[in-house]
């Protein structure tokens, strides 16, 4: 997978910036923080993507075409990947949600969603509580996949700060990247620093009570994940004042890539409803 990934970057990189460049719309100016795969003039509505650990914003470049006509894909560029592997990436959820809160606050002047997988997840919580505490729009929904409940522990020890040696055997523990990518060194010094700090980012966070959202969570899991059980999904419900909604895809932890088009279907009728929902409270 992270081989896939490397292979395409540069390509993904280079077509996600050529066709934000060329948008239009005068609302939203693309950033190096945030990049359009298919800028949409008629967009009543947007989505916002956040990768998981060692992600970049190309991994949602192939979404745009499996949703509604009037959404418009936006995905988060962290640093320290992709277009941004020069920049030091961030370590503590904390300053990380303030920054993009910042960056993203032009960007609310139509209704939007969070998506975020696995570390995306929390952040997009993290940042949808930021935006609440700055009195600013918050998502209409939040879309959670991979990522236990904010306000449970960790039900494994940090791994960010092991030996060389160990912490390869983690990774290969956690799935998503093959024996061939963990024996080469070239790939894993690009790799391994951005990994360390995302997981740091993930492994330090702590969580704070505030009053749940009034935004709807959906919630999405894999079968086959052995690193997040139903029942931790399932907590994400005291998160949110509405139901929580929880669906599973066939795959591990990353099932946003083997599940791909069913996934983001999924995410696409769920949309439709919610923009049925938005039309008819405008009546």
């Amino acid at each position: 997978m992270i081989t896939q990934r490397l292979m395409t970057a540069a390509r993904c990189d280079k077509l996600t910036r050529r066709n934000a460049l060329s948008r239009s719309h005068v609302t939203l100016k693309p950033s190096e923080w945030l990049l359009c795969p298919k800028p949409n003039r008629e967009t009543q509505f947007r989505l916002f993507c956040f990768p998981y650990a060692g992600g970049g914003a190309s991994i949602f470049n192939s979404w745009p075409e499996l949703l509604p006509s009037k959404v418009e894909l936006w995905s988060l560029q962290l640093p320290g990947r992709e277009t941004r592997r020069q920049e030091p990436p961030f370590t503590r959820i904390g300053p990380l949600s303030a920054a993009v809160a910042d960056v993203i606050q032009p960007c609310l002047d139509l209704p939007f969603a969070f998506y975020g997988h696995s570390m995306g997840g929390l952040l997009s919580f993290e940042l949808a509580r930021e935006l609440r505490r700055r009195e600013l729009p918050v998502p209409a929904c939040l879309f959670v996949s991979g990522y236990r409940a904010p306000q449970l522990m960790a039900p494994y020890p940090p791994t960010y700060q092991l030996a060389e040696v160990e912490f390869l055997s983690q990774l290969c523990t956690m799935g998503g990247t093959p024996d061939d990518v963990i024996r080469n060194q070239e790939l894993m010094e690009l790799f391994v620093p951005l990994l360390r700090a995302d997981f740091e980012l993930c492994e330090t966070y702590v969580y704070t009570p505030e009053e749940p959202l009034d935004c709807r969570i959906f919630c999405f899991g894999g079968l086959e994940d052995r690193r997040v059980s139903r029942e931790e999904l399932l907590a994400w419900r005291v998160q949110s004042r509405m139901p929580l909604l929880l669906r599973f895809f066939p795959g591990d932890h990353f099932f946003l890539h083997s599940s791909r088009t069913l996934l983001a279907r999924t995410v696409s009728q769920d949309l439709k409803e919610l923009l049925r929902q938005l039309g008819r409270r405008r009546l």
